[in-house]
């Protein structure tokens, strides 16, 4: 009898357990619920005041263009109040407070390969990781840019007997394809959180990646005569090591100059190098000239393959659409380097004039 009910008087403990712990998750539940409904209230009141100062501040500068611009207002006057617009509208975005702000659109690219997914981040620190992580993913692969062309033509020299064998060549297209692939994402989601990236240099990965995709199904032809078939992918890859000195330049000299407009408040924190950026004054004479060769080796390889295509050198379709391609992103680069400078250009006259 004795062990019968310390049984059941064991039995009801548990019972009672269970119940407490039934009753628990109950009220956590709906604590959790009337914080998160709170939340979601002080939220929106936040983005209301948000969207309603964004506005503001663009009302404010679009009534001082029109003032200037009829003559009831002094130039220098307007420019001492569009820079302190121009902060009040950096504290804004910049701060914590931008994540109440719209956000740009995700964009198809995302959406194929992420589908529905919210990849904007709430957290300052949290979108300062991703820029992070995309200057790393460019400095590991600006090596390996560099790399890999080079040690594809010194075997071709030293032991392929001067002709490419097609699966070295192939693998090396499919880690093109994969790091534009990697670029163009990275960048997508960077847009969304608020980088000032042209859309051309996603656009310019995205040909970048039809190129790859279709030079995987190139066929390399060796013997007879593989040098002059081949003389295509060795301009390809001269130019790519060429293309991988320019990047370690640009992630070297111009992310440091990027910082220093970033402190100065000229730059936001989730800007990143651009493909034209060419930084202060000295990089501008060492970048702007290897930035326009490298356009110019660009386009020149691309009409060596419709060249060699057209007079039946090699026949493959494949010939003709990578060197539209090639043609397409050179004459691209080159109007987006040029456009770039005339505008720093234009900003250096005007803080000379501003000086004054």
């Amino acid at each position: 009898m004795g062990a019968a009910g310390e049984d059941d008087k064991s039995e009801r403990t548990v019972a009672e357990q269970v119940s407490g712990v039934i009753e628990s998750a109950k009220e956590l539940q709906e604590s959790a619920a009337s914080l998160i409904s709170r939340t979601t209230l002080e939220e929106d009141a936040l983005r209301r005041r948000a969207l309603s100062l964004d506005s503001t501040i663009r009302r404010l500068r679009s009534s001082m263009c029109s003032l200037v611009k009829n003559g009831n207002f002094d130039p220098k006057d307007a420019e001492k109040l569009e820079d302190e617009l121009y902060r009040a509208s950096y504290v804004l975005s910049e701060g914590d407070a931008g994540a109440f702000l719209p956000s740009k659109s995700h964009g198809r690219f995302l959406s194929m390969f992420l589908g529905p997914i919210n990849v904007r981040a709430i957290r300052q620190d949290v979108k300062l990781k991703v820029k992070e992580e995309y200057n790393s993913f460019r400095d590991r692969t600006a090596f390996l840019f560099l790399f890999f062309p080079s040690l594809l033509l010194v075997l071709r020299s030293w032991i392929w007997g001067g002709c490419l064998p097609a699966l070295p060549v192939q693998l090396y297209q499919a880690w093109l394809l994969y790091l534009y692939t990697g670029l163009a994402l990275r960048e997508n989601i960077l847009r969304v959180n608020g980088s000032d990236i042209r859309p051309w240099w996603i656009s310019h990965h995205y040909f970048a990646m039809a190129m790859a995709l279709i030079s995987l199904t190139w066929e390399i032809e060796r013997e007879p005569d593989c040098a002059q078939k081949q003389k295509g992918v060795q301009l390809f890859l001269q130019w790519a090591i060429m293309q991988g000195v320019a990047m370690l330049l640009q992630n070297r000299y111009q992310r440091q100059r990027l910082y220093t407009r970033i402190a100065l408040g000229k730059a936001r924190r989730m800007d990143v190098v651009w493909g034209e950026t060419a930084g202060v004054e000295g990089q501008l004479w060492l970048l702007a000239p290897i930035l326009f060769i490298l356009q110019g080796f660009e386009a020149y390889v691309g009409m060596l393959l419709l060249k060699i295509a057209l007079i039946g050198v090699v026949s493959e379709w494949q010939v003709i659409a990578a060197g539209i391609l090639l043609i397409i992103m050179a004459v691209g680069n080159f109007a987006n380097t040029v456009q770039s400078l005339v505008v720093k250009s234009r900003f250096k006259a005007k803080m000379k004039k501003s000086k004054k």
